[in-house]
């Protein structure tokens, strides 16, 4: 059906444009045929009713209209814009250029299988009465792929060399009990937030703990140290006006991403480099606010900072300074406070960030500092307002574990501990394996290449079972792939020695004594199928069992 130019003489009609009369033609005349008298004598029909060629003007004023009379407390003519759109609309079936949603999330999955970076998780069910053992369920080629559920008919008896647990604490009787203790007279979760219905005595407690542990006036809790990091140095950096925060640069991407979403200028220095600090500060204005960020002891490398030379310089620069002590707290200094506490300068520090996850075996973060900075960031940030709180079983396991890692068994622990470190440091070199210039427990051995550190650790649980992490980018940049080793003071000497013959068979096997980085296998180090290399859709054979195979 179409519409004339004659058409239009209608005072109504010539509302609209053609192109939307001929578009909408059956609605206007189902609805308002009867009522216009235009309409009626030139009877605007499809091919049934052709339309007439004559001029058929409306007499009178446009007011007469039954049309306009009845609807005009409400009618209004559209814009031009508006009409225009409502004839360009189209049929989203038939758009060519759309959006491949799940093409794109595909293709973003493929790159980290190319570059051998995708991840996959080892299952396994530690045994909560033999620290460091554990059992393992990765079994890729296993039919069942249900099998999550504990079979221990159908498992691997492993040892634990990678965890963060790093005193074992997670296995003590006196923190287990504390934790059934909790859940019977409190039950399992908080309830709320901490302003609604989910702040108890118990939160009390434990940030009075943690503000005497570190010599601080007060302490607050969060539901993980990436939360505590994140929501304390955004909302610092939002808040100070015009605040510049100067970050080392192997912070953790929890401090990074609170700098990066304040939008706080950033300076990033060399790690562990007070003269690049220095020289940093010195271009900024003395009377603006400044946030100084780094960590005691670096996860990935095991450099311990030169905490009270990068306090000071900061503090001459008129600036914060904000320490995370995740790696050292439980593991260093008289009761277990850190790197500040081993080093005599915890006075030095203005805030500390540290985790009841490591070496406190629970989980959540925290912050300590002056009451009133602590009382800032409990009303400001949005990583601790908006979210549930840790439930009371967290939390008394939390204070127990850090009342017996203060104690004489936690002095105890961290000198066996300091010693199991030391004495695995010396088989590797002994054997020639180079390890990274580590200064605290964390035991880095460079591999540089991907693919090798995930065999390297796939031969380790699959033939000797050993468990170590393979360490690839983004935790690391491209070129540092590593493993990173923990050994804990639950570990024997026994396991250790056994632990290094294994690795060296291991470390032979690959022709690391000979070549250090660029190795690559023809074969897949999960399905061991040929690798398919120029194939985009499926980088390792086609067992669909692999977890690296993708579907296209």
């Amino acid at each position: 059906m179409a519409f004339s130019m004659t058409t239009t003489k209608c005072p109504f009609l010539n509302k609209f444009s053609l192109s939307f009369l001929n578009h909408y033609s059956n609605v206007l005349l189902n609805n308002f045929l009867n009522k216009c008298p235009h309409m009626n004598k030139v009877r605007l029909l499809s091919s049934d009713f052709p339309i007439e060629p004559q001029n058929h003007p409306m007499e009178g004023d446009v007011s007469q209209c039954p049309f306009f009379d009845i609807f005009k407390p409400t009618l209004q003519k559209a814009s031009d814009n508006v009409v225009q759109d409502i004839c360009e609309v189209k049929n989203m079936a038939n758009v060519q250029n759309e959006f491949h949603y799940e093409r794109f999330f595909i293709d973003q999955i493929m790159k980290k299988k190319k570059d051998h970076s995708y991840r996959v998780f080892k299952k396994v069910a530690r045994d909560a009465k033999n620290f460091p053992y554990a059992n393992e369920f990765s079994n890729v080629n296993d039919d069942d792929h249900h099998h999550h559920q504990r079979n221990d008919e159908n498992n691997k008896r492993i040892q634990v060399w990678c965890s963060n647990d790093y005193m074992g604490i997670t296995t003590h009787p006196d923190v287990k009990q504390a934790i059934i203790d909790a859940v019977e007279k409190y039950g399992s979760g908080s309830g709320g937030t901490r302003n609604i219905s989910g702040n108890t005595p118990c939160h009390y407690e434990l940030e009075e703990e943690l503000a005497r542990l570190h010599e601080k006036e007060s302490a607050l809790i969060f539901t993980s140290c990436f939360v505590a990091n994140d929501s304390t140095l955004y909302t610092l950096g939002k808040l100070l006006p015009g605040c510049h925060i100067f970050s080392d640069a192997g912070n953790h991407a929890s401090m990074i991403q609170g700098i990066r979403n304040s939008g706080a200028t950033k300076h990033i220095f060399r790690s562990c480099d007070p003269v690049h600090l220095e020289e940093l500060l010195k271009n900024v204005d003395y009377s603006l606010p400044k946030i100084v960020a780094f960590e005691t002891v670096h996860s990935m490398s095991g450099d311990i900072a030169p905490v009270e030379v990068l306090c000071d310089v900061a503090h001459r620069y008129n600036a914060l300074t904000f320490i995370d002590e995740v790696h050292a707290v439980g593991l260093y200094g008289e009761h277990g406070a850190g790197i500040g506490q081993r080093d005599g300068v915890v006075d030095k520090m203005d805030i500390i960030s540290g985790t009841l996850g490591k070496a406190y075996g629970n989980v959540g973060g925290y912050i300590a500092g002056n009451r009133n900075f602590v009382d800032m960031i409990r009303s400001y940030a949005a990583g601790f307002i908006f979210t549930t709180s840790l439930p009371p079983t967290v939390l008394k396991g939390a204070i127990t574990a850090i009342k017996i890692l203060k104690g004489p068994e936690g002095q105890m622990l961290r000198k066996m501990h300091q010693e199991k470190v030391s004495y695995f440091k010396q088989c590797l070199k002994k054997y020639g394996i180079p390890q990274l210039d580590s200064k605290s427990h964390i035991i880095p051995i460079p591999i540089g290449n991907p693919y090798l550190s995930n065999w390297i650790c796939n031969e380790l649980m699959s033939q000797y079972g050993h468990y170590v992490q393979a360490i690839n980018y983004p935790t690391v940049r491209k070129g540092e792939e590593r493993l990173r080793i923990a050994p804990s003071p639950i570990h024997s000497y026994e396991m250790i020695d056994r632990f290094i013959q294994d690795f060296v068979q291991v470390y032979k096997r690959a022709g690391l004594f000979n070549i250090k980085q660029n190795w690559t296998s023809p074969t897949c180090s999960y399905c061991n199928k040929l690798w398919k290399i120029g194939l985009d859709n499926v980088p390792c054979g086609m067992d669909k069992k692999c977890p690296l195979y993708v579907s296209c």
